[in-house]
């Protein structure tokens, strides 16, 4: 092996033993410069007393009219010696420790090399009187200030070095045992030993100390601070740097509906899975509330790669005084490759920015920043500004799309859909601003103005008609943890007169496993009523046999993903088949969602599914479309066909939860 191959291998090895190392906070620089200027000032005060301490034990060695013997009986010529010596070699390291153009460390070590020189002059002056030698332990505490292992490591190789090799050449100028004077370096290594438990305690103590302001108290994560400190340190190396900005999904309708108490133990379990999905060396941080930080110092692969997991890890559910509560997550991710600079600041808001698309992209997904991000984000605000302001100036609108029977078209019912018109974006799609009302409280007032406009709409049609005519309603999840819902559905019935079995609420299947207990709760309350409850978007989710059994539920509404592949045939028939036996075995009434085709329709009808929804019957439709379509029947001349009478151009099923 060459030179510069050990050479390599040593350094290596050197810096694979540093990163052992515990490390600290960083110090402020203000606080840093603060400190390191008293050191120095102690240093040079060392010295100068050295100095003094010289010469007058050189003076007193020396007595009067003994001439040359006197001499030689004296300190002799190193004494002499150390009368010059002492202050320069301990002032000798300060101009290093006082240049302002050189690093923390090398100016930290500069002064600590200064200090111990001082602690081992002190044990020659003293002809190593065991005392001297705690001079070494003072100044252990004194570059304790730094918080840094280099002071410390210049400190441990002065004393070992000092009292190995001077105890070799003058034993009994270090030593004041026969022990040590025999085998000096042995005593060396054991000096050395103290020194560095010594510094070992400070080390402790002061990273313990930092730890009570750098831990969450709730799950023991490391808090902002401490994810800042961590970061700045790593971008301050070389290499890619990742962050995860993790937050919870809905974890509002816990706190509301469990607890405070159920919340914080909900938080406790995320911080243990989140600890289980990280590497050895990623740091799990807790921001505040629901907000959840991975510090990844890696590439952009392995980033999404944890993720990913973090993703799978809170999918499943989580039990909670004796309960299962499910608690998605939306995963933002952002690395230094993509960021522009190397900056904390901004990998966190970067990350973020991708956390609030992937929120408003579905929630329980990951999204990577990618240039442009922080426009879209800003549209977004935009677009919640004007959101808050749709209801009252008029914006809002409900359509209506029938549910009809498969064997001959009728239309028993219909379902309520919220429509935005912009003044100046024209139509807005549901799935862009929906998600952005359950995200605010927008959703309380929206939902609640959406129930009573269709409530009224379904008993005028009913008086109209000559018949009952069905409404259905979708329900957020917002709304459903909320207590207010009970008095806004009983508000809304008695209001309009519409009888409570003419009116079901939707609720989509993720919500209602969730807190399958606290939705029971809730869903029975309203059933009370008189109300009919609908599991809308079935078999997306995790809900079975076994939650059916458990909630108050009259209706399951196959999702439209299943109901694409149907005229394909292969799985989602039998899938579709399966539900329906199902919901039949069950004594649940079943309805098919986005039927766009006679084939769909045929297959379904072979299955004994026996409603449905969809483009082939009609879109969602305003007021007075549906009166002209003769959907309802005595309201208006029917047309020729109910799917000609259409006019919106929105997306079929985007409603209101």
């Amino acid at each position: 092996m060459s030179g510069v191959d050990r050479t390599g291998v040593v350094a290596r090895r050197l810096g694979a033993v540093v990163a052992l190392l515990p490390e600290g906070r960083l110090l402020p620089e203000e606080v840093w410069r603060r400190r390191h200027a008293a050191i120095v000032r102690l240093a040079l005060v060392q010295a100068v007393l050295l100095a003094v301490a010289a010469l007058v034990l050189e003076e007193r060695s020396v007595v009067p009219g003994s001439g040359a013997a006197g001499a030689a009986s004296g300190l002799g010529w190193l004494h002499a010696l150390h009368v010059l010596a002492a202050p320069l070699l301990v002032a000798l390291p300060l101009p290093l420790a006082r240049a302002e153009h050189l690093g923390r460390k090398l100016r930290g070590g500069a002064a600590a090399t200064s200090l111990f020189t001082a602690s081992a002059v002190l044990v020659h002056l003293a002809s190593g009187t065991t005392e001297a030698h705690f001079h070494f332990f003072v100044m252990v505490g004194v570059v304790a200030l730094y918080q840094d292992w280099v002071p410390f490591g210049v400190g441990l190789a002065i004393t070992v070095g000092h009292h190995g090799a001077l105890g070799s050449l003058h034993p009994r100028e270090v030593y004041g045992t026969e022990a040590a004077v025999r085998d000096p370096w042995l005593w060396a290594l054991v000096h050395g030993g103290f020194v560095l438990a010594a510094s070992a305690a400070h080390l402790a103590s002061w990273r313990l100390n930092e730890q009570q302001g750098l831990r969450d108290p709730l799950t023991g994560l490391a808090n902002r601070t401490m994810l800042g400190e961590v970061l700045a340190h790593r971008l301050r190396r070389p290499g890619p740097v990742s962050v995860l900005f993790i937050d919870l999904d809905d974890f509002k309708d816990v706190n509301d509906s469990r607890g405070h108490a159920a919340g914080d133990l909900l938080l406790r379990a995320v911080a243990d899975r989140l600890r289980g999905c990280a590497r050895g060396s990623d740091v799990v941080a807790r921001l505040g509330g629901d907000e959840f930080a991975v510090v990844v110092g890696a590439d952009p692969a392995t980033a999404r790669w944890v993720g990913e997991r973090v993703l799978r890890a809170l999918g499943d559910p989580v039990h909670v005084d004796g309960r299962q509560l499910y608690v998605g997550a939306s995963v933002g991710v952002a690395d230094t490759a993509t960021s522009g600079e190397r900056s904390a600041e901004v990998l966190l808001r970067n990350a973020d920015l991708a956390m609030y698309l992937a929120k408003a992209a579905g929630k329980h997904r990951l999204a990577a920043f990618a240039d442009g991000m922080d426009r879209a984000v800003r549209e977004k605000a935009d677009l919640t500004a004007d959101l808050a302001r749709a209801l009252a100036e008029g914006q809002l609108a409900v359509h209506y799309q029938p549910t009809v029977l498969l064997g001959d078209g009728t239309a028993t019912g219909f379902e309520a859909l919220l429509r935005w018109h912009h003044p100046e974006r024209g139509l807005v799609p549901p799935d862009e601003f929906v998600p952005l009302a359950e995200e605010t409280a927008h959703i309380h007032a929206i939902g609640a103005w959406v129930l009573r406009t269709a409530v009224r709409q379904a008993a005028r049609w009913s008086v109209a008609a000559g018949r009952p005519v069905g409404m259905a309603v979708n329900l957020s999840p917002r709304q459903l943890g909320d207590d207010e819902v009970l008095t806004v559905v009983a508000g809304a019935l008695a209001e309009t007169g519409l009888a409570p079995q003419q009116l079901t609420l939707e609720v989509t299947e993720g919500v209602l496993v969730r807190d399958v207990d606290a939705a029971a709760e809730r869903l029975a309350g309203l059933r009370a009523m008189g109300v009919r409850i609908a599991i809308d978007d079935f078999g997306t989710g995790y809900a079975g046999l076994s939650y059916l059994r458990r909630l108050p539920v009259d209706t399951v509404k196959i999702d439209r993903s299943f109901v694409s592949g149907l005229a394909a045939g292969g799985d989602a028939a039998a899938l579709v088949s399966s539900i329906v036996e199902l919901a039949r075995g069950l004594g649940l009434d079943v309805v098919a969602e986005g039927v766009e085709t006679e084939a769909q329709a045929s297959v379904l009808r072979d299955l004994r599914c026996h409603r449905a929804q969809g483009f082939l019957y009609a879109r969602p439709l305003p007021v007075a479309d549906v009166e002209r379509s003769g959907l309802v029947p005595g309201l208006a001349r029917p047309s020729e066909h109910a799917g000609a009478a259409t006019t919106s151009n929105c997306p079929e099923g985007a409603h209101v939860s």
